[in-house]
């Protein structure tokens, strides 16, 4: 609607810069010639497709800044000519790009991608990575999982793509080429098909393109009558072709309101949008999301579209079938769409596999090969997937061929030739149109669907010049309910705007229905008087401009643009359309081609006037609401939009008056005389109020303003609806700045105005802002001035207190809050609301905590009953809701806050374990909430310093200005360098070697240093297993020896020597596993081995040189070196990637470099080395290499199954092809590590084609006979069994399937029948020798855990001595462990168990043996090896644990077999039995190490100490190797880790300690070096880790562990750090002591915890301020408990300050208590400014002992969060009345006092449950201060001028103005603190109660009873009680109500006569 009397707002217009921006144009000749013939001009006019007129001229786009530089950065503007596209900012140019062919077109538009550049999607061919879909379902479960806990996180861990950002990129449009440049480096080039007419951004992601439509497609589509080509398409990935726009209806949701819902089907509709439709239009802004609209034109029909689109992309398995009969080609012509011209061009400078622009894949992988490629060849072929074989054996994957033949597989994975897929009609053809094509599977699904909404017949003129219609979207806002939007659609040619209204249907539906007409040449949106919302900018055919707003109501502008020339003054510019709409900023274009920027920003800055309107806006009709804000405007812009001062608020104050047709009346004061001095001018300004709080100018004498006495012209006529609701609405918003300390100062500015239009609506009101603010008005009204019939009565007498409201409630739970919706606010007075500004909540923070106080006090909740931990908890959750953050509910008023302080308080005392993080941080309990964030915790500190370290440093002190911590209350750990470390980096410096590394380095010092306190057993071990450092050894001196012989036995001792430097690095592996976390991008240092040894006491060095090693024994050293170096770098590290394990690749593939390859496996890192790096490394066919990357492949892929690591196993093992018998130039030994690689890929999956292929590998027949080409028969035959007990680990059942496995493992295991053919012996297919231990291990790992008897019994022992002496003894001890394990339930550590293991023949002739008579070797023999077996069981069951009665009974027999191992003798059969102990004392130094893992025992450490330290003859490489692993194993990853106890955790220790230990450094023949390290995939992360979450730093930490084991359940006591036991047993931990706060892991019944200590095992803790880590404080004795004393006199401090004697206090030292506990600077500042003693004056002595009583008793009772509220109350006893926001802080000070001594104890303290809490705030502190206020009061109650006033008020004469400064001036502001103080009703009730009381003395007093009395006292006592009960029950106020001694001051006020 039009207004009759047009508002000129004159607006400032500058010359706008766009149209100028530079652009380095390529000038091209003209084309066009006279002389060209017109066959030439047409295919010029065919090759520029349309865009010939455009070449030379220069567009443009604004968009809005970009990133966080905000609005002062300027807007982007991106402009392009023919050849040039430029980005610029501000005016400042950002990039620019030049190109040879013709721009047709550029935008900047929206990318979505993962923060990481990386593509996690698992099923991506280029990476190794698990795929979900790939790994074969567990056929069993409910069965145990074969991965223990820890793995899964593990695997999570290893790349986790992060959150999905939003990617700015920059589309350019070139001649079937398009290029897109992101913001983050990224380009990509892709091939169009087509030439882009225009392009347009649209949200969430993506472009809408329409093409150009050439002339002869045209033509050829008439001749041919062929349907016309599509010519809108979407671009929502630079990998995937353009999709169509696909049309459906039913579209629901999508707003604020409800969410997206599509209909069931939508996804198989057809349709797209038409050809012929040309888009005019399509949203681009993120803010109108919820109304993303396309307008398009129908030319030929002159039909205009309105269309919504949605962004929702088909479920994944949705495929669009195609109608039946339908051809597969569509159109002769076009090849051109098919795709295959796009995919094959395509470019990136970068590898962006994971760039995708849908936010919404569900699935998460690529979707199928490129667009146009072969179904099995595309981008990102791998040279696995030419070999042709999706997994083993040959067969065809169907998800890689997209085939109309489906190859039936069964449940193992075999082809199934019985399955019906598999049966094809004989002599069928295979029709290739039914094969589809992926490529358009991929294209012709839609990501964006349409619906029409609506369609109108425009004129043919505006048809004719559509570029000359506009469209916009404006006045979209939100109110109670969804209101829509508008839609205008300008017609150029017509000079018509068409006006449509956008609204929701209840149903979710958009609906669209025309408005009005109105005459119109140009629009445009842009946000002019509201924030967020639109307004329509209309050029009026006139030339005039105006501005549409408020729906339809409109705003004329006068713009004022610049100074024509002096030649052009008598045409002055003309605008004539507008152009680069950007929020508020707008370009309009003039008539002479020139173009001008202007700002039309009107909206208001002033928050106070801001929150007035929104609240006016949700209160008044849209009429009288429009002309308050269009009057507003009016006189602001006359101030000339002025923000000083009070400016806007002074002008909506006139339009107020305006608007309610009120006069204003006289002036309430006069403006001095500006004649005076200049200090008595500073009173007109604006900046006085500024100054009058400043306590610097408190004390002196301010101008102030001599006010006059005349009062306010009395009201004329009653006051309508409109004013009451008005006056209704300033209130609340003045109410809800109380309730915050930041907005105090907006009360005094409202006041005044609030008071004035209550004057006329309701003047009690005013009596209520008086007393809060009496400034508000000079005087005190009188009745006189009140006309009772021009009052409006529906209002209640005494306004809303929402403080006595709020406190009333939380005092009587059964009040009930009169408190409405403040968007139904209108309602309330019926009146409709405009909701011009939409759903903004101006009383947002009242109606929040009015709900948190209903919530802190109701009784029930949903039917239970409530105690005080539930309402809190509850009340948290609200907050948590409403986003009430900390920093807001802590600007609360402090008594306000109070209710929500002892809530929190509450909750802080006993957390709950299922809050949000912000709920945790909200009670302050940041321990929680760290320990609870999904991101890995803190392990090392990266190299920054400690909380700790800052503090004691002199950083803190230049900082903060505190005074630095005494040296006797600094860490123990932190003091100053002992000389020898200075000696050691003095040397290191001189030296010049900063590279060289050693290898055994930790990168956690402070977890060491707590782990294993101050001993030297981590750097004991670090010495012994370092190989880059010289080693001496001592050599005894022989005299009698010559100096050959001497000589010699150097030499000897010195190759031993060396073969123990080769097995080092195998122990160094376990001890500095994972101690790694940051990886630099630079070389990895792998530490070289030192073979120097140098002997003693001839001091002879000798060198590798001088040893003359074989380069095999030093190859496979290194090669454990490369892995120890690998296996340092922890798997949680995140900078591990394809291209950084290239650049580590040395020239020459090398052992070192390969076995680092196999530890990136390992720990998970080679999963992303891309293919063709893989095959790099494969090629060469370096042995080693070829080992260390396929077990590595494996191992990083671990039963996944993962076919891609298959078919890369597959090339290299001949059994996994389709023709074993090929010979592929493979070594056996690769051969052997490729069949344990599908061992673990497959690791208990129970896949029957690789355990038959691998069951077949262990009797292969070409092994049969030993010879040269096959020596490492026995290792590939212990591989083979390895891997098929791996995939069916602990999956043996009495099916018959696995019957036919198990009755081949017992033949392998015990051999061949003897047969006879043709009288001749037939010749065995197997060597028993070598399978009979290989099938043992195969068959106890496929019935591990199982129980069955039966199955033990085929792996018996013999228990006659030939049986024994028919086997080969080591064979024993591979039977009794793989019957122990498949028995697994009865492996006990006691010595019965072990006897009972052994044949009862064995056990009698072995105590024959001990009694000194000698048996058989076969018994003594079997003793020692079935023993070593069962102690192996032994460890493997109780891996990890500690067991006590495990680790004692292996120590015994640890001791007993070295006693025998170690001894002398040179018999033969004694080196035989010798042999077999050192054997079974190898295996029992494994086992002992595997049950103490990571604990770092010293008993333990001393024994294996003594095994390294024996070299002689005896001893071989073997036993190097289990003594160095033993080592490493007890001291874990530094003890961070141990072993865990899972069916594949205990398949990788067999597989690793396997019991075959080499003899020589190069010995693989029966058990490949590899796969010793396989016990990584075994190691669980359980050492608990306490972290104080302030300072960061690891500290000691008594915790209880409950613990569940079997029907058992027992708690431990413990102090972390420390191992806990597995976490499928731990049902809880908690907090064992009072230095922190409580803390509680509820395992069992909260998933969150289980998870949380999964993923970081790391206990944030948070210690209470009184105490100290028992690192500083062993005992407790430094506590400030201890130190404080009883602390008595501290609270009598707070109650009544003091000036004390600082220095006598028991904790005078506080100080420096806090600088040695606390982490945080504020509290050292706090003590060390506000704590001292060198106060001068006694106010300062008395604050000073105030701050220290108050810091005190806060860190005493762990409250730091008082200690400012403990500051205001101080400051609540010294604050002036004369201050402006006195009132509000004595109605602050009251509501705290009323609360703790009438509600907290009641309600809050839990006292009702027998669990009582003392508050945060004593009540006699605040009670204390309201004391010192009452007294002052009392002495202004004993003057007589408050008895003068006092009793004027009380009889309603009012009290008039007075001097600033006066003593009349102070005491009637002085009556304002009465009056409030009091809670004395409003002088109209107290004149009403005096008339009451005076007719009751009357007609009571001398009459007759019952009516009548004589008694005059008793009169006058009812008398008073009823004028009690009736002012207090009138009166909203806070305790008690109306005081007594009050009532009786104005009572006697009442019978006086006095007058001023």
């Amino acid at each position: 609607m039009a207004t009759s009397t047009p508002l000129s707002v004159p607006v400032i217009a500058r010359p706008s810069t766009l149209a100028s921006t530079p652009l380095s144009r390529k000038r091209s000749r003209s084309i066009e010639s006279e002389d060209d013939s017109p066959l030439l001009r047409a295919i010029r006019t065919t090759l520029r497709a349309a865009r010939g007129a455009q070449e030379s001229s220069v567009q443009s786009h604004i968009y809005p800044p970009y990133g966080n530089f905000g609005e002062e950065s300027g807007e982007e503007l991106l402009a392009w000519d023919a050849h040039t596209v430029t980005l610029s900012q501000g005016g400042i140019l950002l990039k620019k790009w030049s190109f040879d062919e013709t721009v047709q077109w550029a935008c900047v538009g929206a990318l979505i991608q993962p923060s990481h550049l990386y593509s996690s999607s698992p099923s991506t061919p280029a990476y190794y990575r698990e795929d979900p879909s790939e790994k074969l379902p567990d056929l069993e479960s409910d069965a145990k999982p074969t991965f223990g806990p820890y793995s899964q996180p593990r695997s999570e861990r290893r790349r986790e793509e992060g959150p999905e950002v939003r990617i700015r990129a920059v589309f350019i449009f070139l001649r079937g080429m398009a290029k897109i440049y992101l913001v983050n480096g990224l380009e990509h080039t892709l091939n169009l098909p087509f030439i882009v007419r225009r392009a347009w951004p649209v949200e969430p992601c993506g472009l809408f393109i329409q093409r150009v439509v050439e002339s002869w497609e045209l033509e050829e589509n008439k001749q041919l009558g062929a349907e016309p080509l599509t010519t809108i398409f979407t671009l929502t990935s630079p990998f995937a072709e353009p999709s169509v726009i696909g049309i459906t209806d039913g579209i629901r949701g999508g707003n604020d309101m409800q969410s997206l819902q599509m209909k069931a089907d939508y996804a198989t509709e057809q349709s797209s949008l038409p050809p012929d439709e040309h888009i005019l239009w399509v949203t681009s802004d993120v803010r109108d999301i919820a109304t993303s609209l396309i307008v398009t034109l129908n030319i030929e029909l002159n039909r205009l579209s309105i269309w919504r689109f949605v962004y929702a992309p088909p479920p994944s398995s949705t495929k669009a079938p195609r109608a039946p009969g339908a051809p597969a080609g569509h159109h002769p012509k076009r090849s051109s769409m098919s795709g295959n011209t796009s995919a094959h061009l395509r470019q990136t400078n970068a590898a962006s596999d994971g760039l995708r622009m849908s936010p919404d894949r569900t699935d998460g992988r690529r979707a199928g090969p490129a667009a146009g490629l072969a179904p099995t060849l595309t981008t990102t072929t791998t040279m696995a997937d030419l070999m042709g074989g999706g997994l083993a054996g040959g067969a065809i994957s169907e998800s890689q061929w997209n085939l109309p033949i489906k190859f039936g597989l069964d449940a193992s994975g075999k082809f199934d030739p019985s399955s019906n897929a598999n049966k094809l009609p004989p002599n069928e053809p295979v029709n290739l149109d039914d094969v589809p094509d992926p490529a358009e599977e991929i294209r012709l699904k839609p990501l964006y669907w349409a619906e029409k909404l609506y369609e109108e017949i425009i004129p043919e003129s505006a048809t004719a010049d559509y570029d000359s219609i506009s469209v916009a979207v404006f006045d979209h806002r939100w109110g109670e309910k969804p209101t829509g939007a508008l839609l205008g659609v300008c017609l150029g040619a017509t000079q018509t705007l068409l006006l449509y209204d956008l609204f929701w249907e209840p149903s979710g539906v958009l609906r669209v229905r025309p408005k009005s007409h109105i005459p119109a040449s140009a629009i445009s949106p842009i946000i002019a008087t509201r924030d967020g919302i639109a307004d329509l900018l209309i050029l009026r055919p006139n030339g005039s401009v105006s501005l549409l707003t408020h729906g339809t109501c409109e705003l004329s502008l006068d713009v004022k643009l610049p100074d024509a020339p002096e030649a052009d003054s008598v045409h002055p510019p003309r605008v004539v359309g507008f152009s680069h709409a950007l929020r508020n900023a707008v370009s309009l274009v003039l008539a002479d081609g020139s173009s001008v920027r202007v700002s039309l920003d009107l909206t208001l800055q002033d928050l106070l006037v801001k929150d007035i309107l929104y609240m006016l806006a949700l209160t008044l009709p849209a009429d009288m609401f429009f002309a308050l804000h269009r009057s507003l405007l009016l006189k602001w812009s006359a101030s000339g939009y002025s923000c000083v001062g009070d400016a806007e608020l002074q002008a909506f104050e006139e339009a107020l008056w305006e608007v309610l047709d009120l006069e204003r009346g006289d002036a309430l004061g006069t403006t001095p005389d500006n004649d005076g001095a200049a200090w008595h001018k500073l009173a007109a300004t604006e900046s006085i109020a500024r100054f009058r709080e400043d306590p610097a100018l408190r004390g002196l004498q301010l101008p102030g303003s001599s006010t006059n006495a005349a009062p306010l012209r009395r009201p004329m006529r009653k006051p309508a609806v409109h004013h009451a609701a008005v006056l209704h609405a300033l209130h609340h918003v003045a109410e809800d700045r109380r309730l915050s300390v930041s907005t105090f100062a907006d009360v005094p500015r409202l006041a005044p105005l609030i008071c004035r239009l209550a004057l006329v609506v309701r003047p009690e009101w005013a009596d209520y802002w008086k007393r809060l603010c009496p400034s508000a008005l000079p005087f005190w009204p009188s009745q006189s001035m009140t006309v009772l019939e021009n009052i409006y009565e529906s209002m209640p007498i005494w306004p809303p207190d929402m403080t006595a409201i709020l406190y009333g409630r939380l005092h009587n739970p059964d009040w009930k809050v009169p408190w409405t919706n403040s968007l139904s606010f209108g309602a309330q007075y019926k009146l409709e609301a405009s909701y011009a500004f939409g759903g903004i909540d101006p009383l947002w923070r009242t109606s929040s905590l009015t709900m948190i106080c209903q919530i802190l006090t109701d009784k029930t909740w949903e039917g239970k009953v409530l105690d005080t931990r539930s309402r809190a908890v509850l009340a948290l959750k609200v907050l948590d809701v409403v986003r009430l953050k900390l920093g807001d509910w802590q600007r609360l008023p402090f008594g306000v806050s109070s209710p929500i302080r002892e809530a929190l308080r509450t909750c802080q005392l006993s957390p709950g374990g299922d809050w949000s993080m912000t709920a945790y941080q909200l009670v302050g309990r940041n321990d929680l909430a760290e320990g609870f964030t999904d991101k890995p915790a803190i392990a090392v500190n990266n190299g920054y310093r400690s909380v700790r370290e800052f503090l004691v440093s002199g950083a803190c002190a230049m900082q903060f200005g505190v005074k630095p911590i005494t040296m006797s209350f600094q860490h123990p750990t932190m003091g100053r360098k002992t000389t020898r470390q200075c000696i050691e980096e003095v040397q290191r410096a001189v030296a010049g070697d900063h590279s060289k590394v050693t290898g055994v380095e930790f990168d956690f010092d402070d977890f060491t240093r707590m782990r294993f306190g101050q001993d030297r057993r981590l750097e004991d071990v670090a010495r012994l297993l370092c190989s880059a450092n010289p080693h001496y050894v001592r050599v005894p001196d022989r005299p009698e020896a010559n100096e050959a012989d001497q000589l010699r036995e150097q030499q000897l001792t010195v190759h031993r020597i060396t073969e123990r430097i080769l097995a080092l690095p195998l122990g160094r592996a376990v001890f500095t596993f994972g101690s790694m976390y940051t990886v630099t991008k630079e070389s990895f240092a792998i530490p070289k081995l030192d073979f120097s040894v140098r002997v003693q006491p001839a001091n002879i060095l000798y060198t590798a040189e001088i040893l003359k090693m074989p380069p095999d024994f030093v190859s496979w050293g290194e090669f454990h070196n490369g892995v120890a170096a690998g296996l340092r770098i922890s798997s949680q590290a995140q900078t591990i990637e394809s291209s950084w394990i290239k650049f580590n690749r040395p020239s020459e593939l090398t052992p070192e470099h390969a076995g680092f390859l196999y530890a990136l496996g390992l720990t998970g890192h080679l999963r992303e080395m891309l293919t063709w790096h893989t095959f790099g490394y494969l090629t060469p066919k370096h042995d080693m290499t070829s080992i260390g990357v396929l077990l590595g492949l494996a191992a990083a892929n671990v039963g996944s199954s993962n076919k891609h690591v298959t078919k890369l196993i597959a090339v290299h093992t001949p059994a996994l092809l389709p023709t074993p018998d090929v010979d592929l130039n493979v070594p056996l030994i690769t051969q052997a590590a490729g069949l344990m690689g599908i061992g673990l890929l497959y690791l208990g999956t129970k896949h029957r084609r690789m355990a038959e292929v691998c069951l077949n590998q262990i009797s292969r027949r070409d092994l049969y006979q030993p010879d040269i080409s096959n020596e490492y028969r026995e290792a590939y035959t212990l591989s083979a069994a390895l891997a098929c007990g791996m995939v069916l680990l602990g999956k043996g059942t009495s099916t018959p399937a696995d019957l036919v496995i198990q009755n081949r493992l017992r033949l392998l295991i015990h051999g061949e029948p003897r047969l006879v053919e043709n009288g001749k012996p037939r010749r065995p297919t197997f060597d028993v020798n070598i399978t009979s231990p290989a099938a043992t291990v195969a068959l106890g790992l496929m019935y591990l855990r199982t129980e069955r008897q039966d199955v033990a019994d085929i792996i018996s022992i013999p228990t006659t001595l030939e049986g024994l002496n028919s086997i080969q003894p080591n064979f024993l001890t591979v039977r009794a462990m793989a019957r122990a394990i498949i028995m697994w339930d009865k492996i006990t550590p006691t010595k019965a168990w072990l006897m009972a293991q052994l044949p009862r023949v064995v056990v009698m002739a072995m105590d024959s043996r001990f009694r000194g008579k000698r048996v058989d070797d076969a018994f003594e023999l079997a003793y020692y090896n079935i023993l070593a077996g069962s102690c192996f069981a032994i460890g493997l069951k109780y891996a990890g644990s500690a067991r006590e009665e495990a680790y004692v009974l292996l120590l015994q027999y640890w001791d007993m077999f070295s006693q025998l191992a170690f001894a002398t003798g040179l018999a033969y059969d004694h080196r035989i039995k010798r042999s077999a102990l050192r054997e079974g004392l190898n295996l029992i130094s494994l086992s002992m190490a595997m049950v103490m893992t990571g604990t770092g025992e010293v008993n333990c450490l001393r024994r294996y100490r003594y095994a390294y330290g024996v070299h002689n003859s005896g001893i071989r490489y073997g036993s190097f190797t289990a003594t160095t692993i033993s080592i490493g194993l007890i001291f874990l990853g530094g003890g961070r880790y141990t072993l865990g106890t899972s069916d594949a955790s205990i398949a990788c220790l067999i597989a690793a300690f396997y019991p075959r230990f080499p003899q020589t450094p190069s010995d693989n023949k029966a058990y490949l070096q590899a796969y010793r390290h396989l016990w990584v995939l075994a190691v669980e992360p359980r050492c608990l880790v306490a972290r104080d979450v302030d300072s960061r730093e690891i500290v000691y930490l008594p915790i209880k562990v409950k613990v569940k084991d079997g029907n058992q359940v027992g708690t431990a006591q413990m102090i972390a750090p420390t191992l806990v036991p597995e976490i499928d047993k731990v049902l809880s931990i908690r907090v064992d002591t009072p230095r922190y706060w409580p803390f509680y892991l509820d395992i069992a019944n909260f998933p969150r915890h289980r998870d949380s200590l999964l993923r970081s095992q790391t206990l944030f803790v948070k210690r209470r301020t009184a105490f100290l880590t028992y690192m500083e404080d062993p005992k407790g004795s430094r506590s400030l408990f201890v130190r404080s004393g009883s602390g008595t006199g501290d609270a009598a401090t707070l109650d009544f300050p003091q000036a004390t004697d600082i220095k006598s206090h028991p904790a005078t030292d506080l100080h420096d208590f806090i600088a040695s506990s606390s982490n945080d600077p504020l509290f050292l500042a706090f003590a060390d400014r506000l704590c001292g003693d060198d106060g001068e004056t006694s106010n300062e002595r008395l604050f000073q002992a105030y701050c220290h009583a108050a810091l005190l008793d806060c860190m005493l009772q762990d409250k730091s969060q008082t200690l400012q509220t403990l500051l205001t109350a101080f400051h609540f006893r010294i604050m002036s009345p004369k201050s402006a926001y006195f009132s509000l802080r004595l109605q602050d000070l009251r509501f705290a006092a009323d609360f703790y001594s009438k509600v907290y104890d009641r309600k809050f303290s839990g006292r009702t449950e027998n669990n009582p809490r003392p508050p945060l705030v004593r009540e006699t502190t605040l009670s204390g201060a309201l004391h010192v206020l009452d007294k002052r009061l009392d002495a202004f109650r004993e003057t007589e001028l408050f008895r003068r006033f006092l009793a004027r008020y009380a009889r309603g004469d009012g009290i008039p103005s007075f001097p600033e400064g006066s003593a009349e001036w102070t005491a009637s502001r002085d009556l304002s603190w009465y009056l409030e103080r009091n809670s004395v009703p409003a002088s109209t009730l107290l004149t009403l109660l005096k008339d009451l009381a005076q007719k009751a003395r009357q007609e009571c007093l001398g009459g007759p009873p019952p009516t009548g009395t004589d008694d005059a006292e008793a009169l006058e006592l009812g008398i008073k009680e009823v004028a009690h009960a009736t002012g207090t029950q009138m009166t909203t106020a806070m305790g008690s109500g109306w005081t007594v001694r009050s009532l009786d001051e104005v009572m006697a006020a009442w019978k006086s006569n006095d007058d001023i």
